[in-house]
Order: structure tokens, then sequence, then C-alpha cells
């Protein structure tokens, strides 16, 4: 039987180090004390509760924690999963830059914006120094909201450009990354700081792609997925869904999640190498793959947690081999970022080292087009 409509007193946001818990009636996007929050684990569906009359991530919407009426879309989701030869391999791409503003980004901020707007919220601000301001600005203008945007005063200019396209106001910051978030928290008691990385509606939207890899494996999951990861969006989004079908009986295992990173910023890969679950000092360089470069992610416990649960784990590439990936991803028609071709560096190195079997189904997330780093790409080529 399809389940039924979300019953809100059923979900409620909780601070997972202490388990309090917070009603999602009030806007809010930390718990008190500035904590991380996550909604608490939901049921899950199955195959008659797709919507299959809705092309658009929001197919899956029976699987969020709360009913959104009007739902804040431009297509999203939906991405194409192409074959390739690697090899001997033959591992699957899922193409995330056909998303919208062309990243994967557009899964979690359609389900954030949409959920603010329904509580009334009509304009929010965000800190990004790329893919995440980009798709806060343009759905906040295909919802009608006001879009505050801080980034870095070394954010590209076309960058900038895309953001203000859309309407959103733009604020540069001085200073690393950190200090535009450090701003924007200051000015979140002027308007409502609906973050990508901060806010958890976020990742139920980023859930999506483990529900929508189930159905393009016929409602199976793979074997294996490996994924650029920064703050931990994708992964925990993955973790999340798929551990959502495994508790509604629709998979009989979770996919291995292997998290790829820059070996110049690899928090998470420093602290899984040691087995802990806290910050481990590794130096911080820069990286040609500037979209996971957070040196500090929110949700490292979390993180840790989510690649130990599905018998993965993490991997630190180093920038000649990003670069070598880019190019080949090139020849095999793939025009990807940096970051994403961090993905298949690791594929690379985890294939040769027999991690990954060559009869397995591997899942190769490609977060974004290198359409967006044009310029460093050229100087590459």
């Amino acid at each position: 039987m399809p389940r039924s409509k979300p019953n809100p007193n059923d979900s409620f946001y909780v601070e997972p180090r202490s388990g309090e818990r917070f009603s999602l009636d009030v806007p809010r996007w930390c718990a008190d004390g500035q904590k991380p929050l996550l909604i608490n684990p939901q049921p899950g569906i199955g195959r008659e509760d797709i919507d299959r009359g809705t092309r658009s991530l929001w197919r899956y919407r029976a699987s969020l924690p709360v009913e959104i009426a009007r739902p804040i879309s431009l297509g999203e989701g939906c991405t194409p999963l192409v074959q390739k030869e690697w090899d001997d391999f033959r591992p699957f791409f899922k193409l995330e830059w056909f998303n919208p503003t062309c990243s994967f980004k557009d899964r979690g901020t359609t389900v954030m914006l949409s959920y603010v707007r329904q509580l009334g919220i009509d304009a929010v601000l965000e800190d990004s120094s790329g893919n995440g301001g980009a798709s806060v600005a343009a759905y906040g203008a295909a919802g009608g909201m006001r879009v505050k945007i801080l980034a870095p005063a070394y954010t590209s200019p076309a960058k900038v450009a895309q953001v203000r396209a859309y309407g959103a106001e733009v604020q540069l910051v001085e200073g690393p990354r950190e200090e535009s978030q450090r701003e924007a928290i200051r000015q979140s008691s002027e308007i409502f700081y609906s973050s990508h990385n901060w806010q958890p509606f976020f990742l139920q939207g980023t859930k999506s792609v483990a529900y929508e890899l189930w159905e393009d494996f016929n409602f199976t999951a793979p074997d294996n997925i490996i994924m650029p990861v920064g703050a931990g969006s994708n992964l925990l989004g993955c973790h999340i869904g798929f551990s959502e079908l495994l508790a509604a009986g629709q998979i009989r295992k979770l996919p291995k999640l292997f998290a790829a990173q820059p070996l110049n910023c690899s928090p998470l890969d420093a602290s899984f190498q040691a087995g802990v679950d806290t910050p481990v000092d590794r130096a911080v360089r820069t990286t040609i793959a500037e979209g996971t470069a957070i040196a500090h992610p929110l949700r490292l416990k979390e993180m840790i947690h989510a690649l130990k649960d599905s018998g993965g784990q993490s991997i630190a590439v180093s920038e000649d081999e990003i670069i070598t990936a880019l190019r080949r991803l090139a020849r095999l028609g793939l025009f990807v970022e940096p970051t994403s071709a961090s993905v298949a560096a690791a594929f690379a190195s985890l294939t040769a080292r027999g991690v990954i079997a060559e009869r397995e189904s591997t899942v190769v997330l490609i977060s974004g087009t290198g359409i967006k780093t044009a310029s460093p790409i050229a100087e590459l080529f």
C-alpha cells in the first residue's frame, strides 16, 4: 500500500549529540548554541509511493518528513546514468550537472527553500563561493524570494555574475572561506540563514539521489558509490536515503559509500584513516578541487558513521591524480569540474588496489560540470 501523507508530529529536528528535539513548524537553521541539526530517521517508501507522473526528484515527495504543497521546482533530479569503459571495468557515471544550475546542489535547495517558504519565510541568506550560492539564488528567484549571498572576495567574477543574474544581492567578504560563514551567522538575526551546510532539509533533498539510483538499478542498490565530499551533503544524503530504503525493506543491504577528497584538503580522510570521528591535524593547502575544500566540516562525526555503517571508506587523491582523471574523463566525452574529477581519480585508485571488484556495480557521482570552471581547465589543457 502507498505510504500515507507525512505526519509532522512524527518528525522533528534533533541535535545528534544531546538528542534534544525541536519542532519542524518553527523556522531554524541550528540548535541552541549553534549546533548542527538533523531530522529524525524516516520510514522510507516503496515503489508504489513514487509519483510516476512527476519528472523530477519530487516524484519521491512521499519520503519527506512533511508534506510540501507547492514546491519550488525547476525540473531537478532524474539525471542521466551513463555506463563507460574504464580499463577492465564498466562504471556508471551519474551526471548531476544536468540539474538546472549545473550541480547536485539543486537537489537540496529545491526541498530546503520549498520548506522554508511554506513556513512564511520570504527572504534568505546563504554563504557560498560557488554552486551553492548559484542554486539558492536561482530557486529563490523561482520562488519569489529575496536572496542575499555572501561570498569570499576572491570568488571568480563568472560565478558572481551567475548569482547576480538571478537577481540576488551579493556581498563579497574579505578573508578565507570561513569568514563568509561567520559573517552570515552575524547577519542571521536580520534575515533567515538558509545555509546548504546547516539547514537539515537540504539533506532531505540530497537523499533523493539514493531513491533515484534505486529506481535506476531496477529497484535494487548498486554495490558501490563514489562521490566528492566536502561538507558531506552528498555522502549524508546517500546514507540517509539508502538507510530509509533498507528500513522499508526495499533493499537488502546498503551500498558501500566511498568519499573522495583532494589530499590538499582532506579532513574527513585524516580522521577516517586515524580511526576516530574527531578532527585530526593534516596540512591544508590550495587545491584545484575547490568544491570540496572544506577544512572544518560541521558533520564530521556523522560522515565517519556513514562510511563505516556502509562498509565504505575515504580516499584522498593528489592534484596530479585529479588532473590525470580530468583529462581521461574528457576523452570519454565527460567534461567535469575538477572536484568531480577527484571521484574518477579515487575510482582508479580503488580498482588498482582491489577494493572494488570488476563484477560489482559501481556508481561514480559527477557533481558538477567543467563549464563552470572553464578558465582553470583551459590552463591545464
